[in-house]
């Protein structure tokens, strides 16, 4: 009885040792795992953006150019603290590549748009900056040292190289078609109509194209690259005027001889084509209605500037994050390209041509935009609401 009595003793001090040993073991654990959250949140509370400076790269910024460029470094500035700030509000989300194709991936698309106008503003009067392109990748730095920002202003001495005033792109000046015709039959007013208007929006590239690529290209190039390809366009589009005349009356003859274009430099006058169509019937950006009436006089080109839409999108499913970056990209691609645009349409139009020519169809494109952006993150995860209300963009 005794022994039977010893043994139970023995087995219940066993278990009360045993007992202790695991409340030990799992403290252990538990402290052992909350320093090492501890230290994870530590590294990543210490993560932040570094990018590239842009500003003390950048050599002879011509005077007026200036503001252009300052406002486009503050742009950078501000792309990187949102970044920074992105950085923190999704820490925790996504996979071992969240970081790189949520927020790394997206900043370099921004900069690279907002160095593209820097370089732009730079090359209408003076040399274009070349190989900017490369600073518009940003890494992620452990370090937890601060991120360097661009100055608010350039520092003194960064105007036009020697002191003087570099000549501008010029523009493109056409022979006026619409002048020229016979009365046009009310069978192909119409079609007439859309054609003058599409020989208007074909200078207005034209004279984009030409200040995006100032300083490409050998001495031939812009006959060769954007005054022989408007003279095809315009050939086409003047034969589709005739043809449409001589379905009904007599085919105009010797238009032909007004599809050559000639460059003229800035401020000089010239006959571009008025375009009395509607809006609605030219290009990709239909400058037609009042674009070519030049009854305005000379005015401040401005800068477009957008609501972000990247800083209002929720956490991006991995699925959507090539799509929702394809169309950010594209969004920034829609504003230099109207940027350019509102450049090379100065004095053009009456009191609402920018809003009707540039800033309505911009408009139309980021609706399209950004509605792919909130139908990519849909089809996984909610679809983002009331994002359309970023489509709309002023001239500042």
């Amino acid at each position: 009885m005794s022994t039977t009595t010893h043994e139970y003793k023995e087995r219940r001090t066993f278990g009360r040792r045993w007992k202790i040993a695991a409340t030990v073991g799992v403290a252990v654990a538990i402290v052992g795992g909350g320093i090492g959250v501890a230290a994870a949140d530590g590294e990543d509370a210490a993560s932040t953006i570094s990018c590239p400076t842009v500003a003390d790269k950048l050599q002879n910024v011509p005077a007026s150019a200036q503001a252009e460029v300052e406002r486009n470094l503050a742009q950078l500035n501000t792309q990187i603290a949102e970044a920074n700030q992105r950085l923190v509000t999704s820490k925790g989300q996504g996979g071992p590549n969240f970081v790189q194709n949520a927020i790394l991936g997206p900043l370099a698309s921004k900069r690279g748009a907002a160095i593209d106008r820097i370089a732009i503003a730079i090359g209408r009067q003076g040399t274009r900056p070349q190989g900017l392109e490369s600073l518009a990748t940003c890494t992620l730095s452990t370090g937890g040292g601060s991120t360097a920002t661009e100055p608010a202003e350039l520092p003194a001495g960064g105007g036009e190289e020697g002191g003087g005033t570099a000549a501008g792109p010029g523009i493109i000046v056409c022979p006026d078609v619409e002048s020229q015709l016979p009365a046009v039959p009310a069978g192909a007013q119409a079609e007439v109509d859309r054609n003058l208007a599409q020989l208007q929006t074909q200078i207005n590239e034209a004279n984009a194209r030409l200040v995006a690529t100032v300083g490409q290209g050998g001495p031939n190039f812009v006959q060769n690259a954007i005054l022989g390809p408007l003279e095809d366009k315009r050939v086409a589009a003047i034969n589709r005027i005739a043809t449409a005349i001589g379905r009904i009356n007599a085919r105009p003859q010797g238009l032909d001889a007004l599809a050559p274009c000639q460059l003229e430099a800035d401020g000089a006058g010239g006959g571009d084509d008025a375009a009395g169509g509607d809006d609605a019937a030219g290009g990709d950006d239909a400058a037609g209605g009042d674009a070519g009436a030049g009854d305005g006089g000379a005015a401040e080109v401005g800068t477009i500037s957008c609501p972000d839409v990247g800083s209002q999108l929720p956490a991006i499913p991995a699925g959507a994050l090539a799509e929702v970056e394809r169309n950010l990209a594209q969004l920034d691609t829609q504003i230099a390209e109207a940027n350019a645009r509102l450049v090379a349409t100065v004095g053009q139009g009456g009191p609402n041509f920018v809003q009707n020519a540039i800033l309505g169809p911009l408009e139309d494109k980021r609706v399209a935009a950004i509605n792919r952006i909130a139908t990519a993150i849909g089809r996984i995860d909610a679809r983002p609401v009331g994002l359309d209300a970023l489509a709309p963009c002023t001239v500042s």
